[in-house]
């Protein structure tokens, strides 16, 4: 199979996965009911509204942990596909992944002195 054979099945599939997702939307909507009531579009806390607007509920310092789990989450999805071409590269493939793992570290560094990893 040519190369423009597979662009050809890759956006055929595309094609197929958004028409049948524009579709099942289309169906739900044609054939679902929809009411209209007065507490659907206003947030709530455990069944009682919330006097407090949404953007109050979380603070700020959540994002630090979320980098934090980012980074390493990653790390090991960079190191699994990495140890299976360690063989072929060679000394390539160890640089590269050194760098890698610097970048990461210094995240860790900064996340250190913003006192993301210190305990509430």
């Amino acid at each position: 199979m040519s190369a423009l054979q597979q662009y050809a099945v890759l956006l055929a599939l595309a094609v197929g996965v958004v028409g049948a997702a524009v579709s099942l939307y289309g169906l739900a909507r044609a054939i679902g009911r929809s009411r209209e009531e007065p507490g659907k579009q206003v947030p709530a806390s455990a069944g009682r509204l919330s006097r407090e607007p949404v953007w109050v509920r979380y603070h700020a310092r959540y994002t630090g942990y979320a980098l934090l789990f980012l980074a390493f989450d990653m790390e090991m999805a960079f190191m699994y596909p990495w140890a299976v071409v360690f063989k072929q590269e060679g000394i390539v493939a160890l640089l590269d992944m050194g760098v890698f793992l610097l970048i990461l570290f210094l995240g860790l560094l900064y996340g250190w002195s913003q006192g993301a990893l210190r305990r509430q």
